[in-house]
């Protein structure tokens, strides 16, 4: 299970609008100044920064950059020994429900009231367990999320204006848009460049967990299944 960030928060951190792109513009002289809505005919430059339209997914983004990649698979190396201490108290629960159902009308009621306390405390153990490991994944993934994308963000602010660009969308709100809109390649591009993280390398298969280096967004403790209540 993944935990998103709230839309909310996307669609605040990532429409710009021409408005935001020149206040950046004018604190910032490395930037093209944005035109403004009074005085002289612009040029052609500043009709340039003023045109152009486009989407981005940034959680998309924020999992194919280099440095994403990179957290991610660390996060879940990290998480790998309690997805296999959770994984292993599953099977015993289910070795044990299934010693139950292939031997429990041979039992006398104090054997079987055993096996049933067993099976019973052990899948408390591990209800328990995965929901205190899930809840940690969660957090500390969606510290990498939100870290990642307010760095995004600033690169945006100038990729936008130096491309031509006079609004940018978050997409996922968006009912439909056409691919040549979208400029989440780029940013991802722009941003591997900026954060001077090199390329990861490709997984060879999958790993110990089942999972592979995150090309989306990966499973809360390596992949482990949650418990029935």
């Amino acid at each position: 299970m993944t935990r998103k960030l709230p839309r909310f928060l996307l669609a605040t951190v990532f429409v710009i609008s021409v408005t935001a792109l020149a206040q950046t513009a004018s604190a910032d002289p490395g930037l093209p100044a944005a035109p403004s809505a009074a005085g002289s005919t612009p040029d052609t430059t500043a009709a340039s920064t003023s045109n152009r339209i486009g989407t981005i997914n940034i959680e998309q983004a924020i999992f194919a950059s280099n440095e994403g990649q990179r957290d991610f698979e660390a996060l879940r190396k990290k998480f790998e020994p309690k997805s296999n201490e959770l994984e292993a108290l599953r099977r015993e629960v289910e070795e044990l429900k299934k010693q139950l159902s292939t031997t429990g009308d041979k039992l006398n009621e104090d054997a079987r009231g055993n096996l049933l306390k067993q099976i019973d405390s052990k899948q408390k153990s591990l209800q328990r367990n995965f929901e205190d490991a899930n809840t940690d994944f969660q957090a500390q993934q969606n510290e990498i999320l939100t870290r990642i994308s307010q760095k995004m963000r600033e690169v945006l602010m100038k990729y936008a204006p130096e491309h031509g660009y006079s609004i940018i969308f978050e997409a996922s709100p968006i009912l439909w848009a056409t691919e040549a809109v979208n400029v989440t390649p780029m940013l991802v591009e722009a941003y591997n460049s900026a954060s001077g993280v090199p390329p990861q390398p490709k997984a060879l298969g999958p790993g110990p967990a089942g999972a592979a280096a995150p090309a989306a967004n990966p499973k809360p403790a390596g992949g482990a299944q949650k418990p029935a209540r």
